[in-house]
């Protein structure tokens, strides 16, 4: 039962991605202390996490890991910028097979509760409660290219450049990598004169709602496939309610999310 569990969280497809990744394990220098356990293991461990939003004591045995030794070494896997990586070497299996469609991009966030911890504030849409707030940047299709964190108080708008920048150089089926939508959708909570100059100097074309002209709802053919992206990280439990007190843990699982989501998600897509 728990092999079945394991394939299901790891299937072998994914473990081929990320088995190269993974940093080597580096022994004490004085010595002593237990046998390593096997990285997939490990992994296998941390996707559990995510994936069911259990607290770090209850899985790893299930794997044939400690506690302990998931939880150590996802924080030393977050250090190495494992994640990154990770999602962008799936990005780059999909750039590779022509799976992505760089014709626009799609941005949007959303708000989750925070019980503690850095980039964190009062959520003005949950009674001034202590929140942090998801950033997403898909693809033409809601394919997630980069996200980000941030406090819950922190206006949508302000996260736009750094996602931008956030896109990996993924690979094309024929040509140089890419890294640059043609076009960028958002609503009109990321409107502004610097944000419009800033994309058309990237060579973007911008398609963001103007305040008090056009309606958001006019976006809603392509919105829905952002917000699709969301509710897909959503399905990772432990993003539901941010309990981890460091914000890079909580951005790491984020990450892993995305790349989860990008391995899973392409060959249900409806264009």
């Amino acid at each position: 039962m728990a092999v079945d569990l394991a394939r299901e969280l790891v299937p072998d497809g994914l473990w081929k991605v990320i088995a190269p990744l993974i940093p080597p394990f580096r022994p004490r220098k004085q010595g002593g202390g237990t046998a390593p356990v096997a990285d997939r293991k490990v992994f296998t461990a941390v996707v559990y996490v995510l994936t069911s939003g259990c607290a770090w004591r209850y899985p790893p045995p299930t794997f044939g890991t400690s506690s302990a030794t998931a939880h150590r070494r996802f924080t030393t896997w977050t250090k190495a910028g494992l994640w990154r990586r990770l999602h962008r070497a799936v990005l780059d299996e999909l750039g590779a097979r022509g799976e992505l469609d760089w014709t626009s991009a799609i941005i949007d966030a959303a708000s989750v509760r925070a019980k503690r911890g850095s980039l964190t504030g009062p959520n003005p849409v949950d009674r001034g409660k202590k929140g942090s707030k998801l950033h997403a940047l898909s693809e033409a299709q809601g394919i997630p290219l980069a996200v980000a964190v941030s406090g819950a108080n922190i206006h949508d708008s302000q996260a736009l450049k750094a996602l931008v920048r956030g896109i990996p150089a993924v690979r094309s089926r024929r040509g140089p990598r890419r890294r640059r939508p043609g076009k960028l959708r958002a609503d009109k909570a990321y409107f502004s004169a610097d944000h419009l100059t800033w994309l058309r100097g990237r060579g973007i074309v911008p398609r963001i709602a103007r305040p008090g002209i056009e309606s958001s709802e006019r976006l809603g053919r392509h919105r829905w496939k952002i917000e699709r992206s969301i509710a897909w990280l959503f399905g990772y439990r432990r993003l539901t309610v941010r309990y981890e007190r460091k914000s890079s843990n909580f951005l790491a699982f984020l990450g892993l999310a995305a790349a989860l989501s990008c391995y899973k998600k392409p060959a249900k897509l409806t264009t």
